[in-house]
Order: C-alpha cells, then sequence, then structure tokens
C-alpha cells in the first residue's frame, strides 16, 4: 500500500459520512456503513487503480454494502431517528427536514443518484461506474428524481394527472 492511496482513502471520509447520512435515516447507521466502507477499502486497497478516482470506487464498495443491508434487513420501527431535538425548529431547519423527508420518499435508485450528482458533485460517468449502471440510467433517474423531488417539495400530488374526458 501506497502512503498515497492510504491519504487518498483517508481524504474521502467526510464525503463517505456525508453519502451516508444522506443514505441512512440515523448517524449510527451512517457510521457504521462509513466503517465497513473504509474497513473493506482499505483491506482491498490493492484492487484500487492507481490514477483511477479513488471517491468513486469508495461510493462503489458503499454503494454495494447499503444495498446488501436493505436486501437483508426488516423494515425499520422508524421513518426517521431518534436526533432529532424536541422544541421549536427554525425556519430553515424546519425546510431541511422537508426535504429529508421528500428525499426519503424517492426511489432507492433516484434518490442515490441524485445524492452523487447534487450532494457529492460526482460527474455521471463516475456515478454509472460507482452505480455499476448505463449512463443513459443515470441521466434518466437523475431526471425523475429532480421532477419528483420538486413536486413533493411543492406540496403537489404524486402520481400522473389524469383528465375527465365528457
Amino acid at each position: 500500500m501506497t502512503t498515497e492511496a492510504r491519504d487518498a482513502l483517508i481524504a474521502c471520509i467526510p464525503r463517505l459520512r456525508r453519502y451516508a447520512r444522506a443514505l441512512t435515516a440515523s448517524r449510527n447507521d451512517a457510521d457504521d456503513l462509513v466503517q465497513d466502507t473504509v474497513e473493506r477499502g482499505w483491506s482491498r486497497l490493492a484492487l484500487w487503480r492507481h490514477g483511477s478516482d479513488m471517491r468513486a470506487w469508495l461510493f462503489s464498495i458503499m454503494h454495494n454494502i447499503h444495498v446488501d443491508r436493505f436486501r437483508r434487513a426488516e423494515p425499520p420501527m422508524e421513518e426517521f431517528g431518534d436526533e432529532t431535538p424536541s422544541g421549536a425548529v427554525p425556519a430553515h431547519g424546519m425546510e431541511l427536514r422537508d426535504l429529508e423527508s421528500c428525499l426519503r420518499r424517492l426511489p432507492d435508485e433516484q434518490r442515490e443518484v441524485l445524492l452523487l450528482v447534487a450532494l457529492e458533485d460526482m460527474r455521471y460517468e463516475d456515478v454509472a461506474a460507482a452505480l455499476g449502471i448505463p449512463l443513459g440510467t443515470v441521466m434518466s433517474r437523475l431526471s425523475r428524481g429532480r421532477e419528483k423531488l420538486r413536486l413533493l417539495m411543492e406540496g403537489q400530488p404524486q402520481g400522473a394527472s389524469l383528465k375527465v374526458i365528457k
């Protein structure tokens, strides 16, 4: 293992934390996901192609771990973690909670792509590689995810609108 590879892996941890927190509903689950991702990346660092994007490689590992856990997990008891303080919430805090709630209502496939592009500022090609999907799928999931998120944030009803024909 080179010092450069080790330093690149360590430098990715804050972004891994942010993405894991957005994927999961709880800080504890996010911390576990990051820990498992770093452990797996560390143990397989020799498999990383020197010169390629370490971040995309680690996000791919995180995605696979998250999908594996999701497939094995029982349905969660609560939609949100217990980390929200009680009492009055400032307006911007309420907007963030609304955004988080709306993000949670997106299909996993759309949410993952949207978070990697918007939150992590990843290129479409890197998102496709990290998630193991075609580039066109990334673009269509991103487009649908953005539109659905916009509708959710505006409080508009879901689904296609049907016109009554007389």
